[in-house]
């Protein structure tokens, strides 16, 4: 990352200077650029536009409605247009951000109505990887804005913020991709395979054996049998250990929680058994999984996927 007084002098320069951003069929009218080394609460507010804020270092919380949010480092999070929020920090954010719309008139169908999806995306705080590519551009960008003696310099902060605003859209086009998959799954599940789904989701930390399913959907054991193999491809067992891995690496990336506690909460006879079957499952115990994904971006892991570590 660039100085800080490099941020802040880029900061003022592009706030003078790059106040539209336009290329090919889709144009944005840029409100403000943000460099705020410390940035502590805001009250309850909304915008008529997008905000997009990466966290440069700090902790705190971004809260939308009744959800709230933990930030920290590499968080990249999203506040939509006319939504409330509010962002807490009691040391201090160091928050670079920006302020910006679509211009409807001087954009394509097709971009507008991709703003529209990311505008109904459910997952508005991410986690990016180190040395992101947009994250390395917002400091190209910051970095040329701060110094104006050199040829082309309107024509390099256009472009470059062009390729930035796309960069980050994409980030979050990503969120709205696997939102309407998971949304189209459930559209195709059957309501009694819906209602096994919810039922094991919500009792996680309990046993959920097969035949307790069965009787709290007065079903027998056969037909729920099949219908985890006809319409999710694995059996009732798989599916169940898939929710507590994915539960679990959920917990161990997003919370304080101990091992201990991660292993009650998603149903593990106890920690051995789970520290064998996580790392079996995705090739990390989960002590060094912590440690090496806290700053990844996935926040869901399978047996068809798993990570890898970082470079």
């Amino acid at each position: 990352m660039i100085s800080t007084n490099e941020l802040l002098s880029g900061k003022t320069a592009l706030n003078k200077y790059l106040h539209h951003v336009s290329h090919h069929e889709i144009s944005f009218h840029v409100h403000y650029w943000g460099v705020m080394p410390n940035h502590y609460n805001t009250l309850f507010h909304k915008h008529s536009f997008y905000e997009v804020c990466f966290v440069v270092d700090g902790e705190g919380e971004y809260i939308e409605n009744d959800s709230t949010f933990k930030l920290q480092k590499n968080k990249l999070f999203l506040s939509r247009p006319d939504v409330l929020h509010q962002i807490k920090s009691e040391n201090g954010l160091f928050l670079i951000y920006i302020g910006f719309e679509l211009i409807e008139s001087k954009s394509s169908d097709k971009w507008i109505e991709t703003m529209k999806q990311i505008e109904k995306c459910n997952e508005i705080v991410i986690d990016v990887e180190e040395g992101a590519s947009f994250v390395l551009l917002w400091e190209s960008l910051l970095s040329q804005a701060s110094k104006s003696d050199h040829l082309y310099f309107e024509e390099i902060l256009v472009n470059t913020a062009y390729s930035l605003i796309l960069s980050i859209l994409e980030r979050f086009s990503r969120m709205v991709v696997r939102s309407s998959t998971k949304k189209e799954l459930e559209k195709n599940t059957s309501p009694i395979l819906a209602q096994a789904i919810l039922y094991i989701q919500n009792n996680l930390s309990d046993n959920l054996k097969h035949s307790d399913i069965v009787k709290h959907l007065h079903i027998s054991a056969r037909h729920l049998t099949r219908l985890f193999v006809k319409e999710l491809g694995m059996s009732y067992t798989e599916y169940v250990k898939n929710e507590r891995i994915q539960k679990a690496a959920l917990l161990l990336k997003t919370t304080n929680l101990s091992i201990k506690e991660i292993s009650e909460k998603t149903g593990f006879k106890n920690v051995h058994y789970f520290t064998r079957v996580f790392a079996t499952t995705v090739r990390h115990p989960p002590g060094i999984f912590r440690m090496l994904y806290t700053n990844q971006e996935h926040l869901t892991y399978s047996e068809n996927e798993k990570p890898s570590r970082p470079e």
